[in-house]
């Protein structure tokens, strides 16, 4: 029996549900990276960098090369880079909304100190 869809998506998402995990792909959405070079950006240990791309390797969101003594981290789809977008695009309504719902709880002339 085959697994079902919403399952799939359920550990893709499961996946996706670390922000260092997070961090590694919205690098790796601008461009290849070595690890050597996401270590400062993503701010973790080197042997937790590791196990995260590990995880995202294991999803088949990244693959390897090498150059050289290097390797060389990439998406394995565009779509990854996208699915980030329309993830941002979500929080920027969800945030904008909040915003609106605490500017009407304020009420008319009231400071965000007040």
């Amino acid at each position: 029996m085959s697994t079902p869809l919403y399952q799939l998506k359920a550990e893709l998402f499961k996946t996706l549900g670390h922000p260092a995990r997070i961090r590694v792909l919205e690098l790796l959405s601008e461009r290849d990276h070595a690890v050597s070079e996401m270590l400062p950006e993503v701010g973790v240990e080197s042997a937790n960098l590791s196990q995260q791309l590990a995880v995202l390797r294991r999803a088949g969101l990244v693959t390897t090369s090498r150059r050289g003594s290097a390797v060389i981290y990439s998406l394995t789809s565009p779509q990854v880079a996208e699915l980030l977008v329309v993830a941002r695009a979500i929080l920027t309504g969800v945030l904008s909304g909040q915003v609106e719902l605490l500017d009407d709880l304020r009420g008319p002339g009231e400071s965000p100190g007040s």
